[in-house]
């Protein structure tokens, strides 16, 4: 089968790549074709996630899997086809763990033959930006059951001022 896929750039501006690749090749494969056309050398370490219709991300697969289990996931083992095969499916590939690169990567179409070579860019949009966007990780309200605002989780704290003063014996 032959996947059209379109590669999105988390980014302000729009940076779009739509691809045409085989759907067996494997996902280190596709690592190497999405750097390749964003303008990377592709050495960096990287993994894909699987990912929800909303983009929240689901199971890692890594460039090189630090697990010794012999059926941990990588993606020089496991194919395209292996986590989408229906238009509308979803991954998400971070390149570069120090940048955090971001893409989207959504199937938009199946079809079974093709008389091009493969991989092929069939549309670009936008140019890499020199720098990788920004990333801001807010975490979820707290859910560990304390339902204390700062000013008083703090004024807890105030009568602590050295250990030395603390009564192990209470303890």
């Amino acid at each position: 089968m032959i996947y059209k896929i379109r590669v999105i750039l988390d980014t302000k501006e729009d940076v779009i790549r739509t691809l045409l690749v085989d759907s067996k090749i494997t996902l280190e494969e596709f690592h190497k074709i999405i750097a390749q056309v964003f303008g990377f050398n592709g050495q960096e370490m990287s993994s894909f996630f699987r990912s929800d219709d909303e983009w929240n991300q689901g199971e890692e697969i890594p460039l090189c899997s630090m697990d010794d289990a012999p059926d941990a996931l990588c993606m020089a083992t496991t194919t395209l086809e292996q986590n989408i095969e229906d238009p509308e499916e979803k991954l998400i590939y971070l390149y570069d763990y120090l940048s955090m690169w971001t893409f989207y990567c959504e199937l938009i179409e199946v079809t079974k033959t093709t008389d091009s070579e493969l991989p092929k860019l069939i549309l670009s949009i936008g140019d890499t930006p020199d720098e990788a966007p920004a990333k801001e990780f807010v975490a979820d309200k707290s859910t560990d059951g304390f339902d204390l605002d700062d000013d008083e989780f703090d004024s807890n704290f105030d009568e602590f001022d050295n250990i030395d003063d603390l009564d192990l014996d209470k303890y």
